[in-house]
């Protein structure tokens, strides 16, 4: 009572399943993970339109539909493993469930993340980790290794996957972690995100 602005909002969906398989318990070692675009925009664009930050960085939203890359993954029969939206907690979060979920290794190197300079650095000036930023408009697939490339390809053959890149691949072991190999050439644990997420939107 009285939270929220007294507005409530409740969304269904119905569907049907097009690929039972899919999923983050499906992932297997030596797939290679595809991000669709670049990280951090959603949230670092809703930071600063909240708070009247950094008024001069032309940071937007990346909300967008992903469907028409998505459903001609499925119509191709490409070897997709797991489809998943890095949206509340970002990609570190969609990371570490899924590694959880599989209990593999999942290992991506920093120096093939897409991120916009202008949401660089707005989040090393606001102290966020772009990592944990959410996102709107992007996904991440893994993908069996042999149709890492095709996939892709196919990917970047549309408006909202022009900046696809393959950012990693899966191992064995440790299980149930993400490694981040930083451009320094060193590898850390990237965590899942703790504590209240910034900015909160939903």
């Amino acid at each position: 009572r009285g939270a929220a602005d007294r507005v409530f909002m409740t969304s269904s969906g119905v569907g049907r399943i097009l690929t039972p398989g899919l999923s983050g318990a499906a992932v297997r070692a030596g797939d290679r993970i595809i991000l669709t675009g670049s990280v951090g925009d959603h949230g670092t664009a809703v930071m600063l339109a909240r708070e009247k930050l950094l008024a001069g960085e032309d940071i937007k939203s990346d909300a967008a539909p992903l469907t028409e890359f998505v459903l001609k993954i499925l119509a191709d029969g490409l070897p997709v493993h797991a489809m998943r939206d890095p949206t509340r907690g970002g990609v570190a979060a969609a990371l570490n469930e899924i590694a959880r979920q599989a209990q593999v290794l999942v290992e991506i190197d920093e120096a093939h993340l897409p991120v916009k300079p202008g949401v660089a650095a707005a989040c090393e000036a606001l102290g966020l980790d772009v990592l944990q930023v959410a996102n709107e408009g992007k996904m991440l697939i893994f993908v069996a290794p042999d149709a890492a490339e095709p996939t892709l390809n196919l990917i970047r053959a549309s408006r909202y996957g022009r900046e696809a890149q393959i950012i990693g691949a899966v191992k064995a072991n440790p299980p149930g972690r993400v490694h981040l190999r930083t451009q320094l050439g060193t590898t850390r644990l990237l965590d899942p995100p703790t504590g209240e997420l910034l900015p909160r939107i939903c």
